[in-house]
């Protein structure tokens, strides 16, 4: 095994601590440095114009960079990774990479709300045809199949209502078409779900979330199999995208505790979640990590783990105030729509309007939570007080 670089062989907790680190490359330095820089020279014309030089402008790819994306890679068990600005930006990117005018693309029902707002809004510009499909079909999908379907979008679990979706035949099912295969799988992150290994060909990350994994970077991944890679790498260079070298750090060393932290999250998440089940005020549990899940089958089946984030419903009749008052009473969760990091958060979730294909029930009012590397007593100690103040 060469110093440089790890073999991909390696297990998963092995890989976060090494992929992406050659300390014989920066004198012995544990960590790549980060690298601000534009400009690149070259020591001759002959250089410049063969190409050689293996850096040659800042947007073009730095050490720090590099870093990430070889890093990624290695976990993701991708041809190759590209860093976008945020989780959003790496979804649009991806899309793109994948679309041409007068293409159809089908997306889950269930994807997150700033990806339909992308395919509602952006895509028809393009003469791209959008169209969404209930993420429970699996195979059956190929009956949406039309001869110019080029692409199909997953998300599992769904956004804010956490179906999971049965990837493997989807992806089965679209490459009798060759249509390329797409997933949003920043719940489970890379090391608890491999989408490349599920028949994925861009598997796509919001870092901001768990890789990042403090809440003070926006980033996004897009991982690539030997299909996708190619169209990937034109687009990204097309569109000039460049990541601040310092997000870029900042990434890479929360990729480095990963494994710890979202044992502690799945840990946390599990027993608040079981503690929801016994009280009164709560319908049910969405979770796909419990095994009264609708989707604990599939779950089990291509995911090794769980994150810290599921939403619950409370029981008929919660009305907006009663709602309003146990998130405003909360005092351990912060209110806030992003996740991941190491603080727990909640929002209130209403479903009524939010898919086209799907109908959940329009009258359920739903909540939200992150669970974070809190003590899980005291999280359920406020999430009790907060019950008892709204229901009282």
């Amino acid at each position: 095994m060469s110093k440089n670089k790890p073999s991909t062989a390696l297990n998963a907790d092995t890989l976060l601590a090494h992929s992406g680190r050659n300390p014989n490359e920066f004198h012995g330095f544990v960590n790549p440095p980060v690298v601000h820089a534009s400009t690149v020279l070259f020591p001759d014309v002959e250089t410049m114009a063969s190409g050689g030089q293996r850096y040659v402008y800042g947007r073009r790819g730095t050490p720090t960079t590099e870093a990430l994306e070889q890093a990624i890679t290695d976990l993701e068990g991708a041809a190759g990774t590209r860093l976008a600005t945020s989780g959003l930006n790496a979804i649009s990117l991806a899309c793109l990479s994948c679309l041409k005018s007068g293409d159809h693309i089908l997306i889950a029902d269930t994807a997150y709300g700033p990806t339909r707002h992308f395919a509602d809004t952006v895509l028809p510009g393009f003469n791209i045809d959008v169209e969404y499909y209930d993420p429970s079909l699996g195979a059956d999908i190929k009956s949406l199949f039309r001869d110019n379907t080029t692409a199909v979008f997953t998300e599992a679990p769904g956004s804010l209502t956490f179906e999971m979706q049965d990837v493997p035949a989807i992806a089965e099912a679209a490459k009798s078409i060759d249509a390329t295969v797409l997933m949003d799988n920043t719940w489970a992150s890379p090391l608890y779900c491999k989408p490349i290994e599920l028949g994925v060909d861009l598997s796509i990350q919001a870092g901001t979330k768990y890789i990042v994994g403090h809440s003070d970077v926006m980033l996004g991944t897009i991982a690539a199999s030997e299909k996708a890679w190619p169209a990937l790498d034109r687009l990204f260079g097309a569109m000039g995208v460049h990541i601040a070298p310092d997000d870029v750090y900042l990434a890479l060393r929360g990729l480095r505790t990963l494994s710890v932290r979202l044992e502690r999250h799945m840990k946390n998440a599990l027993r608040i979640a079981k503690w929801l089940t016994s009280r009164p005020e709560v319908a049910a549990i969405r979770y796909p990590a419990l095994e009264t899940d609708p989707g604990h089958a599939i779950w089990k089946r291509d995911f090794s783990g769980a994150c810290g984030l599921f939403a619950f419903d409370f029981k008929s009749g919660t009305s907006e105030a009663q709602s309003n008052a146990f998130f405003n009473t909360l005092q351990l969760f912060g209110l806030g729509y992003s996740w991941g990091g190491f603080e727990s958060l909640a929002i209130p979730v209403k479903l009524k309007g939010m898919r086209t294909v799907t109908s959940p029930d329009p009258d359920v009012r739903s909540g939200r939570l992150h669970i974070g590397l809190e003590d899980p007593e005291d999280l359920i100690a406020d999430l009790t007080n907060a019950f008892d103040t709204a229901f009282a």
